[in-house]
C-alpha cells in the first residue's frame, strides 16, 4: 500500500494553499505531517481523502487516482478531519452502525461496530447521545468512524485534540500499533507526540515542503542548539546574563527562570557557575537539553532560517 503525491497545487481564489507538493509514503509508516496554521496541511489531507480536488498534479492511493477513481480510494482511506463533524443527536452505537453500513455488507456491521467500540474504549459511552459526550469521547467516536472499515490508509488531522493525559496514552499507543501494518498520516501541533509515535516527519510551510525525512535526520539538517534551563534564587537581569560568553539567545521562563540557547556542542555550565559565584547568585535548578523537534520546526517555519 502506498500514497504517491506528485506536484500537487491547490489555489483558493488568489491564494496558493499548496505549491507543487510531492512525496511518497509506504505501508508500515506513521508520518508526522507538520506545519504552522495555514501552511496547507489540512488541504493536503482533504485532497488525499477525495474530499476536495486539486488544481494540478496527481495523487494515487495503491495505484488508484483520487480524481478518476475516487470511489476505490475512499474504500482504502479512513479520515478524521480537524473539526470532527458528528451527528450529535445520534447515539454512539447507532452512529457507528450507520457509518459501518456505508462501507460494508449488513452481516459484517455488528461485529465491526463491537470491535471498534472495544478498540477505542467507547464501551461505557456507547448508549449515550454523541451530543452528551465530552470532547475527548467525541474525538474517540471520530477515530472509530475513521477506522471502522479497516482502511489501509488512515489520515488523522489533530486526532488527540481534547483528550486527557490518560486518553492521550491510549490513543497514541493505538495509532502506533495501527502504523505497524498500515499507512498513517498524522497532523498535530504536539511535537512530543510526533517524537513518540512517528518514524518520519514531513514539514510544510506556506504550501511547500521544507523538510521530509526521519525525525533524527531532520534535527541534524538544521543548525541545532544547546540549551540550558536555569533558575536563580534571586532576581538577575537579562542584561547581566547576556555578558555570558557563547550565548545566542536568552528567553525568560518566569520569575528568575531563563532558557539560555547556545550553538550545538557548547557547554555553558562551567561558565554559568563561575558567573553565579562572581555575581553572588545561587542556582536552584540547572538542566541541559539539546535541540528538539520543536526547535527545528520553529527554525524551518518562522521565516528566520
Amino acid at each position: 500500500m502506498s500514497v504517491k503525491v506528485n506536484a500537487i497545487s491547490k489555489i483558493y481564489g488568489t491564494q496558493k494553499a499548496l505549491d507543487q507538493v510531492s512525496f511518497e509514503i509506504g505501508s508500515g509508516q506513521v508520518i508526522g505531517f507538520l506545519g504552522p496554521n495555514g501552511a496547507g496541511k489540512s488541504t493536503m489531507m482533504k485532497i488525499i481523502s477525495c474530499y476536495i480536488p486539486q488544481n494540478s498534479g496527481t495523487v494515487t492511493v495503491n495505484g488508484f487516482d483520487t480524481v478518476e477513481q475516487s470511489i476505490e480510494v475512499r474504500k482504502l482511506v479512513g479520515y478524521l478531519p480537524e473539526h470532527n463533524p458528528l451527528y450529535l443527536d445520534m447515539y454512539v452505537k447507532e452512529y457507528l452502525t450507520f457509518i459501518a453500513g456505508l462501507h460494508m455488507k449488513q452481516a459484517q456491521v455488528s461485529k465491526s461496530v463491537s470491535d471498534m467500540v472495544d478498540l477505542t474504549g467507547l464501551g461505557p459511552e456507547q448508549k449515550k447521545k454523541i451530543g452528551a459526550l465530552s470532547k475527548g469521547y467525541r474525538q474517540r467516536v471520530g477515530l472509530a468512524q475513521a477506522m471502522i472499515h479497516n482502511p489501509e490508509v488512515l489520515i488523522l488531522d489533530e486526532p488527540t485534540s481534547g483528550l486527557d493525559p490518560n486518553q492521550l496514552v491510549d490513543i497514541r499507543a493505538l495509532i502506533s500499533d495501527i502504523g505497524k501494518q498500515k499507512t498513517v498520516i498524522l497532523s498535530t501541533h504536539i511535537m512530543q507526540e510526533v517524537e513518540a509515535i512517528c518514524n518520519r516527519v514531513i514539514i510544510i510551510n506556506k504550501g511547500k515542503i521544507v523538510a521530509d525525512d526521519k525525525t533524527e535526520v531532520i534535527q541534524q539538517k538544521t543548525q541545532p542548539n544547546s540549551t540550558l534551563e536555569v533558575e536563580f534564587e534571586s532576581e538577575v537581569s537579562m542584561a547581566l546574563l547576556k555578558t555570558l560568553p557563547g550565548i545566542s539567545r536568552i528567553e525568560s521562563q518566569g520569575t528568575n527562570k531563563f532558557k539560555l540557547i547556545s550553538p550545538a556542542g557548547t557547554d555553558l555550565r562551567s561558565d554559568l557557575f563561575a558567573f553565579a559565584v562572581a555575581n553572588n547568585l545561587k542556582v536552584l535548578t540547572l538542566q541541559k537539553t539539546e535541540s528538539s523537534l520543536e526547535d527545528v520546526f520553529h527554525q524551518l517555519t518562522s521565516g528566520k532560517n
